[in-house]
C-alpha cells in the first residue's frame, strides 16, 4: 500500500471517530441516581488512570527525562487552567449547556491535549512503514473508545445529551488527524517531542483524577465502593491495553 499524507490523515480520522463510540451506552441508560453518579466518576477515574499509565510507559520507553518534564508541566498547566476557570465559571457553563460546565470543559480539554500526542504517534508510526502504522492506528482507535466513555461518564450524568457527549468526544480527538500528517511528513523533527507530549497528557489526566473525579465520587458513594470501582476500572483498562 502506498503511504501518503492522505492515507495518514484518513487513518488518524478513524481513530478520532472511534472516540464517539464511548457515548453509545448512554443512549440506553436514561436515569442517573446519585449513587450511580459516584460509580460513573469512579469508573472514569480508573479509566483515566489506566490511560495515564500507558502514556507514562510509552514516554519512559522513548526518553525518561523528557517524559518527566512533560508530566510536571502537564500538572502545572491544568492546575493553572482550573484556577482561571474558577474565576469565570459562567463561561464554562455556557459552553457546555446543561452540564456542570467547568468539569466538562476540563475533561474535554485534557483529552484534547492527550490527542495531540496520539496524533503524533500515528504520524511517526507511519514513518516506519504501513504495517506499523496500521497496527498503531487500530490500537489507538480501539483505545479511544474507553476514553470516549470516560468523557461521557462525566458529561451525560450532569445533563449533556448522549449525542452531544459523543460529538464532544470526537472533538477531543480531532488533533489526531491534524497532528498525524505533519508528524508523518517531518518524522525526525516530531519524534523527539513525543515523550514530552505523552508526559504532558498523563500529568493533566492524573490531576483531573485526584482533584476532580475522586472527590466527586466520594460525595455519592463510600470510600470502599469508590476504591474498588477505581481499582477494577484501572485493571480493566490496563488489561485492555495489554491485549492490544
Amino acid at each position: 500500500m502506498t503511504i501518503n499524507a492522505w492515507t495518514v490523515f484518513l487513518a488518524a480520522l478513524i481513530t478520532a471517530l472511534a472516540t464517539g463510540l464511548g457515548a453509545l451506552p448512554f443512549f440506553i441508560i436514561k436515569e442517573f441516581p446519585r449513587y450511580w453518579l459516584g460509580i460513573f466518576n469512579s469508573v472514569a477515574a480508573g479509566l483515566m488512570m489506566g490511560a495515564s499509565h500507558s502514556l507514562i510507559n510509552e514516554g519512559y520507553a522513548i526518553e525518561v527525562w523528557r517524559m518527566l518534564a512533560g508530566l510536571l508541566v502537564g500538572v502545572v498547566v491544568i492546575a493553572f487552567a482550573h484556577s482561571r476557570l474558577e474565576g469565570d465559571n459562567h463561561l464554562a457553563v455556557k459552553a457546555f449547556s446543561g452540564a456542570e460546565g467547568m468539569k466538562s470543559l476540563l475533561i474535554v480539554g485534557i483529552m484534547t491535549l492527550h490527542s495531540f500526542s496520539e496524533g503524533v504517534g500515528v504520524g511517526v508510526s507511519f514513518g516506519g512503514g504501513s504495517a506499523l502504522g496500521n497496527f498503531i492506528t487500530a490500537a489507538i482507535a480501539i483505545h479511544n473508545i474507553p476514553e470516549g466513555l470516560a468523557i461521557s461518564l462525566v458529561m451525560v450524568p450532569r445533563g449533556t445529551s448522549p449525542g452531544k457527549a459523543g460529538l464532544w468526544s470526537i472533538f477531543s480527538s480531532l488533533p489526531q488527524p491534524l497532528m498525524a500528517v505533519p508528524a508523518f511528513l517531518f518524522v525526525t523533527i516530531f519524534r523527539p517531542f513525543l515523550p514530552f507530549g505523552l508526559g504532558l497528557a498523563a500529568g493533566a489526566m492524573l490531576w483531573m483524577v485526584f482533584a476532580e473525579l475522586i472527590p466527586d465520587a466520594l460525595e455519592d458513594v463510600s470510600t470502599n465502593t469508590a476504591a474498588v470501582t477505581i481499582a477494577l476500572s484501572l485493571a480493566a483498562m490496563i488489561g485492555f491495553q495489554t491485549l492490544l
